[in-house]
């Protein structure tokens, strides 16, 4: 094979290492860029239809620029092919498959030339770079970082991370806050994504773990795993809530995180722009945990309706608009602290649901029961809320009541299970007369009884793909978030849609 003709050029050399050197990424990769730049070059000058190849030499800088023709049986290309018998005028011994290098001069770069070659460096570097900072910053998302403000555009903040710039965007910055170029900011890497313009990374100032990892700087104990951030919220420049619990019984939670004279808190208070932050401390029981999230609100009552995910929260009259803060800001924040659905009452309020709760429910065994009042209010005074307890309790229990023997118990149990019979034979006779599909009728799904089924059909859902084929908030809609939860909702909806992807059948473990 012929050696391609070239001259030593020291100073690519020095130029490569530079380059490497100062945007921190491989020699080899500057070289590859180098290359490919002189090899664009080439083609400008010798037709870019022609496989024209550069190399660098990495010790010497010697360019040597060659022409590349594949030997073929059949020529399909003239500009890059060679049949076997064209090849072997020129080499004797040589077969399909191999190439024919034909060394070329050295490229006297004209201006245009060298323009296009400093270009193409440039963009290989450029990206080379860009890779180079996905792959350093991928790692490091949640990370807090430290940067310059370079320039500001439509309310968005580029900052130099050092070998990076991050993009603080407007919905990510704290309202009322302004940054102008050179100004120093601390923000959270929120995410990093390959985007068509390269690698970009995401910086935030209103995420909950900017807070966390604040007071994770702040916070000795919360550093060493003494004290632990359970959860965040927060109403970004306004108001925060964080609760926290501690790995040590002699350590209070609530304190090491205030610092003496509240210097450690008020560091992060500064670093937010004055934002309120209350902190409390974290419990795993869900009532204890919601009284101490509403603070500095006085609670005192919860209800929780754990199927529901909600928790009724009751408080003194004049605690009300305490308890619910400035725009519902205080239940909202304690709300999404908690985890759960909080509703405020106050005593008042409470107190008149509870008695036209009694009057509702005494009604309902009057009606069904044929009961009188004294009666009815006597099993609601007893704990029973529907007829359906009444039916399907033992008669003991009924019979335990004061007032009460096993013959009035068993005539109370017998007149339940006539009424449940009764309002079947009609539940039925209504689906029938909607026209319900057996496969929703039949559906043995949990959570999911003949009284949704109706309820659902009077809204024209009437087979199970009909069911299947709703959102679940569309379900909470249909039959009312008191009667049923989103996550709820969602559960019957995937099981209403397991038909559509039946298990794939086992394979036949015996021949055919």
């Amino acid at each position: 094979m012929a050696q391609s003709i070239g001259m030593a050029r020291p100073e690519l050399v020095q130029v490569a290492d530079t380059v490497a050197r100062d945007k921190n990424i491989d020699r080899e990769e500057v070289f590859i860029a180098m290359e490919q730049a002189i090899q664009k070059a080439g083609r400008s000058k010798y037709g870019h239809e022609k496989d024209i190849r550069a190399a660098i030499d990495r010790k010497n800088g010697e360019i040597r620029l060659a022409r590349y023709v594949t030997v073929v049986d059949t020529v399909e290309d003239e500009n890059t092919q060679i049949t076997v018998a064209g090849a072997q005028k020129k080499n004797p011994g040589i077969k399909a498959g191999e190439e024919i290098v034909d060394p070329l001069p050295p490229i006297d770069f004209g201006r245009i030339a060298s323009q296009t070659a400093k270009q193409v460096i440039v963009q290989k570097v450029r990206d080379s770079e860009r890779a180079h900072q996905f792959s350093e910053y991928k790692d490091r998302v949640s990370e807090v970082v430290n940067g310059l403000v370079k320039r500001v555009e439509f309310g968005n903040v580029v900052v130099d991370l050092g070998r990076a710039e991050g993009m603080l965007r407007r919905d990510d910055l704290i309202p009322r806050e302004h940054f102008k170029n050179g100004d120093r900011v601390r923000a959270l890497i929120a995410a990093v994504r390959q985007e068509a313009r390269g690698p970009q990374i995401f910086l935030s100032r209103t995420a909950p773990d900017f807070m966390k990892s604040l007071f994770t700087q702040e916070v000795p104990e919360i550093y060493d795993g003494i004290i632990e951030i359970r959860s965040v919220a927060r109403d970004p420049g306004s108001r925060a809530k964080i609760a926290v619990i501690s790995n040590d019984s002699s350590i209070d939670p609530v304190g090491a995180c205030v610092g003496m004279r509240g210097s450690r808190v008020q560091a992060v208070v500064a670093e937010l722009q004055g934002e309120k932050i209350d902190i409390i401390n974290w419990n795993e029981d869900p009532a204890t945990f919601v009284v101490n999230a509403l603070a500095p609100a006085e609670v005192s009552k919860v209800v929780l309706d754990e199927d529901a995910g909600r928790i009724e929260a009751v408080v003194p009259d004049d605690q009300l608009s305490l308890a619910i803060g400035r725009r519902g800001q205080n239940v909202r924040l304690a709300s999404q602290l908690t985890g759960w659905s909080i509703d405020i009452l106050t005593e008042a309020e409470e107190s008149e649901r509870r008695q036209e709760e009694f009057r509702v429910r005494s009604q309902l065994f009057i009606d069904a029961l044929d009961v009188d009042d004294v009666l009815a209010r006597l099993l609601v005074t007893e704990g029973f809320t529907s007829v359906e307890e009444v039916a399907f309790v033992p008669v003991e229990d009924i019979a335990e009541i004061e007032g009460l023997d096993e013959d009035v118990a068993n005539e109370l149990k017998n007149r339940a299970q006539v009424f449940i019979e009764e309002e079947n034979k009609k539940t039925e006779s209504r689906l029938k007369e909607l026209k319900v599909a057996a496969d929703l009728k039949g559906a043995e799904i949990e959570g999911l009884d003949v009284k949704k089924i109706l309820a659902l059909a009077e809204r024209g859902v009437k087979t199970l793909d009909d069911l299947a084929d709703l959102a679940g908030d569309e379900l909470v809609e249909m039959l009312a978030p008191t009667v049923i939860t989103l996550e709820a909702a969602n559960k019957i909806i995937m099981a209403a849609r397991a038909h559509w992807f039946p298990e794939a059948p086992a394979a036949d473990s015996g021949g055919a």
